[in-house]
């Protein structure tokens, strides 16, 4: 008897750390990926032409987006359902392309995203428990789980790390396919004073390689339920789905991104 409990002993303790060991792997590769990303988005210089489709409870719009330095100029094809005439299209990127105050709020709040987005992929690693749990074509798929040893920094980081979901990794490139997650349980600020973000709320984010070595993100879709008094962006109700991507000049100005968009034929989006 005393022999047999030593084997099951043994037996646990090396599941154990076969268990840990492939956590620490899962980990590993979650790391690997994140430093790709980021290393990868510091020395992307490419600017992009693409398809657009977002929608909102209270709004939607279909519109062609040429990348610039300047900003980003949006030939708005249908807004809330209603075709937009050819007139009324130019006119909206004549008014962009004349208003620099319009231009540095795009770009304000483009660094803000782009900041706020740089420091959620930063916490992947030490905000879940990681583990393998298969493959999908040629990429690894690693399960997520909220780490109860990670305090998030701020009150976005918490909805963030109240997740629990997968995650798809190429395995040639490091870089990440898609994200998936599911909020498993209620986020409140201030005991609910100054929001609740509800369990049940999803967001899945999907990437594409466009170019050689390029990814760019072809859908989001969030459906996280809740308000909060002190930021409207982490309320989210929106789908978007981005196709039709061409690679244009880096030096491209607003005023010649406008030519390149005048010149996509409308009916047919080519």
């Amino acid at each position: 008897m005393v022999r047999t409990k030593r084997w099951m002993l043994a037996w646990a303790l090396l599941a154990a750390l076969c268990s840990s060991a492939r956590g620490q792997d899962a980990r590993d590769l979650v790391k690997q990926a994140v430093q790709t990303e980021l290393a990868a988005d510091a020395a992307d210089h490419t600017r992009w032409l693409y398809f657009d489709v977002d929608r909102k409870p209270n709004s939607s719009v279909k519109q062609w987006v040429a990348e610039t330095a300047a900003g980003d100029l949006q030939r708005v094809l249908e807004s809330n359902g209603q075709k937009l005439t050819s007139a009324d299209q130019k006119n909206k990127m004549e008014s962009f392309i004349h208003d620099r105050g319009a231009q540095a709020k795009q770009r304000k709040s483009g660094q803000h995203d782009d900041k706020q987005a740089t420091e959620m992929l930063s916490m992947l690693p030490r905000a879940f428990i990681w583990t393998k749990t298969g493959t999908q074509a040629n990429s690894t798929v690693l399960h997520f789980k909220p780490d109860p040893n990670f305090h998030p920094p701020s009150w976005e980081s918490r909805v963030f790390a109240a997740m629990e979901g997968d995650m798809l990794v190429d395995n040639a490139q490091h870089r990440i396919v898609s994200l998936k997650g599911r909020l498993i349980h209620d986020v409140k600020f201030g005991g609910g004073f100054f929001g609740n973000m509800r369990a049940g709320g999803t967001f899945d984010v999907e990437r594409r390689e466009t170019g050689k070595g390029e990814w760019q993100i072809t859908e989001t879709h969030v459906h996280i339920q809740g308000h909060a008094l002190l930021f409207k962006s982490i309320s989210e109700e929106e789908d978007e789905e981005k196709s039709k991507f061409k690679r244009i000049p880096g030096n491209l100005s607003l005023a010649d991104a406008e030519k390149e968009l005048l010149a996509i034929h409308e009916s047919t989006g080519d």
